[in-house]
């Protein structure tokens, strides 16, 4: 599903616009002896009771790229750190193959069972898989129905060892709308079968049985949260509490009207992909995303289906280029600069990073508390009024 900086000449900023704790100016730390995130500010999660640190740990490389003893070495590393927020789905690992479904889920579930009491000191949250898109191996049939959430659910929490989801989310929106990268709806193309009533009443039994805390929705539109919200509040039924969509610095499509919509409706955001799978590390700067020379093992490099995505586009990387290097001009690497946009921005509430190694998630913990300058906050919007938002 990266930080920055060099030049901190203001806090850094939590979700809620306080600044964050534990943090000297100029970006030095205090507190970190023990390896954790000092005084991370816990973030409220919309009306619900759910409180997170501002750093969540995605998973969807878990039984693809990353294998189980490394995945359980991540999971481990991050509960340490002080990251009491997991997020995972029903689907993955991704890019998602028939061999590897559900297999995130049970690596996850494996590692509770061989860590006893890490659960409790966890918000776990995992996803129900939206309509089919090419996957008939998630379900029968191309929709998703009230019996496919209620049925996902109970498999989740099964693979998962867990009698309880904290948070359980719509993976992509039942209707159509134009998604991982699309521009424009087309009413032509509506298919949807399920409305979003019959979709909230689905989740609420859930919530009422205990099997699920909060709900949320992931890859939605300003239209899908202001519905879900005004039937909740009309039927009694629970009220969304997430939303978790892409937002880097090449896809900030959520500034473009969402952003206003989830403040005044008191939705928080979880902002995947801050990296833009690896684009915003500049690891591909050099070499592009493919050939010889592109990195071994890269997601992008590595997975042909990747590169099909808005991820393989050439303005992406161009403008990653660009930000990239807009970092080492101003003494931060490309990862510190594009994970402390996203840490540091009023718009999100819990920044999911995904790793492939341990070393990866250090690095990425270790860009809490940068800083970025109005200098380079402004050379940022100026490089998005050129190049705008090649992967949104």
């Amino acid at each position: 599903m990266a930080p920055d900086d060099k030049e901190a000449t203001a806090p850094a900023q939590s979700a809620t616009g306080q600044a964050a704790l534990g943090f000297l100016p100029c970006g030095q730390r205090v507190g970190e002896r023990d390896g954790s995130i000092p005084r991370m500010k816990k973030i409220q999660l919309g009306q619900s009771d759910l409180h997170v640190t501002p750093i969540c740990l995605g998973t969807m490389t878990f039984g693809e790229q990353v294998d189980e003893p490394t995945s359980h070495a991540i999971l481990s590393r991050s509960l340490e750190r002080g990251v009491d927020f997991i997020d995972t789905a029903e689907m993955y690992s991704v890019p998602t193959r028939k061999e590897t479904y559900s297999v995130t889920e049970t690596i996850i579930g494996n590692w509770f069972d061989a860590n006893p009491g890490a659960r409790e000191k966890l918000v776990l949250a995992t996803k129900v898989a939206g309509p089919s898109r090419g996957m008939p191996w998630v379900r029968e049939g191309s929709g998703m129905t009230a019996a496919d959430i209620e049925a996902s659910c109970n498999a989740s929490l099964k693979r998962l060892k867990t009698d309880v989801i904290d948070l359980y989310q719509i993976h992509w929106p039942e209707r159509h709308v134009p998604l991982f990268g699309n521009m424009y709806y087309d009413p032509a193309k509506e298919s949807s079968k399920t409305p979003i009533l019959e979709q909230l009443e689905a989740l609420g039994k859930l919530v009422k049985a205990g099997k699920v805390r909060a709900i949320g929705l992931s890859n939605e539109t300003p239209y899908g949260v202001h519905e879900f919200v005004r039937l909740a509040e009309q039927h009694g039924l629970p009220r969304v509490a997430t939303v978790q969509n892409v937002y880097s610095l090449i896809a900030r499509g959520h500034e473009n009207a969402l952003d206003e919509t989830m403040h005044r409706l008191n939705v928080s955001l979880l902002a995947y992909s801050p990296l833009a799978f690896g684009l915003l590390t500049g690891k591909y700067d050099q070499s592009g995303i493919e050939g010889p020379d592109a990195p071994k093992g890269a997601r992008i490099s590595s997975y042909e289906s990747v590169r099909k995505q808005r991820w393989g586009r050439p303005d992406s990387l161009r403008a990653a280029k660009r930000y990239n290097q807009l970092a080492r001009d101003n003494g931060l690497t490309p990862t510190q600069l594009a994970l402390a946009f996203c840490y540091t921005k009023w718009q999100v509430a819990s920044t999911i990073i995904g790793v492939t190694s341990v070393a990866q998630l250090d690095e990425d913990l270790n860009a809490y508390g940068t800083t970025l300058s109005p200098e380079v906050l402004a050379e940022i919007d100026k490089i998005r009024w050129e190049i705008r938002d090649p992967a949104a």
